[in-house]
């Protein structure tokens, strides 16, 4: 059950989908709504909910609440940070929900951002050699200390924007799981990850044909993650310059990064990711209610996210 950093792992697959949800959203509803959201994604037939962790409720507890709201559904996390728990407790989280609910939960970890560790007290070094580190000891508490009964498989993706964390993830995990980005990072990251690992971009969307109220929503998530580096960074290599990148984004970063329309401008954004090599699309859809669920665009998608398959 060990890996080194020269052992690749094989592959392991949850059944995702081609599409799935990614919300930010589920911390600012009651546990009773949560359970019945999920449980109406898994009635409309979605095969993967996707959910972090920032400053909100555990994120394997919720991840285990949705779970058990289900019957269908993946449950993924985007991400757990690990300097929220130590190795062995992330080990035994991942282990515990993939025997309990088989097939049905991945484990999506990473380092997060430097802000978000200065919450947890913990200083933002070097995220590679950290995450490294961090799953040398999760591996080991698995193969060493874990006694409970062990799950048939586990799948667990990293954070990754970069070409060094993308190599690590295909080394050290099943794959990688990346957000605010475009295509052309999506077939960027293929080359790296090479066929058999899961490749997971998350992809944002406004459900409006308003330009000028489209955008505003837009802007009000573009302008968030512009103040990260990990993300502007990233975006650089890809032929963003500091124009595109100043305040909540130009027009051209805005609608790369957050198109929105209706659903064949989303259908044809999903697709162009899943050409360039991604398995799989979790998609963000945004509402004008910053703590609300958008319940009613997530049926309204369902038919032709859905005929993806």
């Amino acid at each position: 059950m060990a890996d080194t950093a020269d052992t690749v792992r094989p592959p392991a697959r949850c059944d995702l989908g081609r599409v799935g949800i990614w919300s930010g959203q589920f911390d600012f509803s009651p546990a009773s709504v949560v359970r019945a959201a999920v449980a109406e994604l898994d009635e409309l037939g979605y095969r993967a909910v996707w959910t972090g962790e920032v400053k909100g409720r555990e994120v394997l507890v919720t991840a285990a609440l949705m779970l058990a709201a289900t019957s269908r559904l993946t449950v993924a996390t985007g991400i757990a940070q690990i300097f929220a728990r130590h190795p062995q407790t992330m080990a035994a989280g991942q282990l515990t929900l993939a025997e309990a609910f088989a097939d049905r939960f991945l484990l999506g970890l990473g380092v997060s951002h430097a802000s978000l560790m200065e919450i947890r007290g913990v200083a933002y070094t070097k995220p590679l050699t950290q995450l490294r580190a961090y799953l040398d000891e999760m591996d080991r508490a698995a193969r060493e200390q874990y006694r409970a009964v062990p799950p048939a498989s586990s799948t667990r993706v990293l954070a990754a924007l970069g070409p060094k964390m993308l190599e690590l993830a295909r080394v050290r995990a099943d794959g990688a799981h990346t957000y605010f980005v475009p295509p052309e990072h999506t077939a960027s990251a293929r080359k790296i990850l090479g066929p058999g690992k899961l490749l997971v971009p998350e992809q944002a969307f406004v459900l409006d044909t308003n330009p000028e109220s489209a955008r505003e929503l837009a802007r009000r998530h573009t302008g968030s993650y512009l103040r990260l580096p990990n993300y502007t960074n990233n975006l650089r290599r890809f032929g963003f310059t500091d124009d595109d990148l100043v305040g909540a984004g130009s027009d051209r970063l805005v609608d790369t990064i957050v198109p929105w329309g209706d659903p064949d401008v989303l259908l044809g954004r999903i697709s162009e990711h899943l050409d360039a090599g991604a398995d799989h699309v979790c998609v963000q859809v945004l509402d004008a209610d910053r703590r609300g669920l958008p319940r009613r665009q997530w049926r309204e998608l369902a038919p032709a996210l859905l005929s993806l398959g």
